[in-house]
């Protein structure tokens, strides 16, 4: 249950769920940044509890990442893959400045749909 490509919206179930809201401050340049969050993405849609995820980054770097979950469990075994953990360490060596992450817990969801 990912975004689909004509839509930037990840297609979720009715709540209850948890968000990662992973914040960022990017380094300037590439340096092999997109493919590997790419590669973040495929591999974390073949986790167990994996629901879909949304991004966007502006001119200026900052960017903000909502994963979704079926469950805690799921997020706790997500950032144990060696994959993911082997991202984060490069991350902090060479594509953020900074970055924030925040987990919650989704009670409530709605939208609108001209």
């Amino acid at each position: 249950m990912s975004s689909t490509p004509t839509s930037p919206y990840a297609r979720l179930p009715e709540p209850p769920y948890y968000v990662v809201a992973f914040s960022s401050s990017r380094t300037e340049g590439d340096r092999g940044y997109d493919t590997m969050a790419d590669a973040m993405v495929e591999l974390a849609s073949q986790q167990p509890g994996f629901l879909g995820v949304e991004s966007a980054r502006g001119i200026d770097g900052f960017g903000i990442t909502n994963s979704y979950w079926k469950d805690e469990d799921s997020i706790r075994a997500w950032k144990t893959v060696v994959s993911h953990a082997a991202a984060q360490k490069l991350g902090r060596e060479r594509w953020y400045e900074d970055y924030q992450v925040r987990i919650a817990r989704v009670e409530r969801a709605y939208g609108f749909e001209r």
